[in-house]
């Protein structure tokens, strides 16, 4: 005797997953995403992903590497902006992706430089002074600084890819207040993003193929959602505090 129930099929004493062709497109959508995003990732990030692999050390040359790490902001931006896209059209096409990274790359390059730079130059002074007489009292600040200052230009990255996005300073004022509003929801973003570089550093090929859209794809949904604590602008002004 054969029983079906919500997609699952009983024949034998045995159970087959049965989804039906909804879930089939829905997943294919999810694969269709975060496939554009790691191809779009890949190729704007194509000078620093050569370079890593050209050096076998690459923290002997900070100045170069954070150079060529500042591009990372646009891609970011183009992602998130994609991932927006897709929320109107599942199976939005590769172009648009790249369409993205020409509309957000001028703005997302100024929002990201500062909160890179700060994030590199509290890590360093942090390393630095890990043997000094100072280091147990000023180190812990300095790891804060860094960490929000990370966070808070993830998240700007998706406030940028918002069709209503706000002014530039407006910006990184809502990104920073939302690492200290929403802190759960921001360190989740950085741990998950820690977490894709360990597996694309282990395993670059098949790191790049599937983790960074996956990825991208959560920090994009709690980054919409740490944007829904950010007070409303004054009247004339651009709300972002809308998902």
């Amino acid at each position: 005797m054969t029983h079906t129930t919500s997609g699952t099929r009983a024949s034998g004493g045995r159970l087959r997953l049965n989804p039906s062709y909804g879930s089939w497109d829905l997943i294919w959508s999810h694969v269709h995403r975060v496939l554009v995003v790691n191809l779009g990732l890949a190729v704007t990030n194509a000078p620093l992903l050569l370079a890593l692999q050209a050096a076998h050390q690459p923290w002997r040359y900070p100045l170069f590497f954070a150079v060529l790490s500042l591009g990372i902001g646009p891609s970011l931006a183009a992602a998130f902006g994609y991932l927006r896209c897709a929320d109107d059209d599942e199976r939005a096409p590769v172009a648009e992706v790249f369409r993205a990274y020409r509309r957000h790359a001028r703005r997302a390059l100024l929002v990201w430089t500062p909160f890179a730079l700060l994030a590199a130059i509290a890590t360093s002074d942090a390393i630095a002074l890990r043997h000094a007489a100072p280091g147990p009292a000023l180190i812990p600040p300095l790891l804060v600084v860094a960490l929000i200052a990370a966070g808070s230009g993830i998240t700007a990255m998706a406030c940028l890819a918002d069709e209503n996005a706000p002014s530039l300073r407006r910006t990184v004022l809502v990104a920073t207040y939302t690492q200290v509003r929403r802190w759960p929801l921001a360190l989740m973003n950085l741990g998950l993003t820690a977490v894709a570089l360990v597996i694309v550093n282990q395993a670059p090929l098949y790191g790049l193929a599937v983790v960074p859209g996956c990825v991208l794809f959560v920090i994009w949904r709690n980054s919409r959602a740490m944007l829904t604590s950010v007070p409303p602008m004054p009247a004339g002004g651009t709300d972002v505090a809308r998902t």
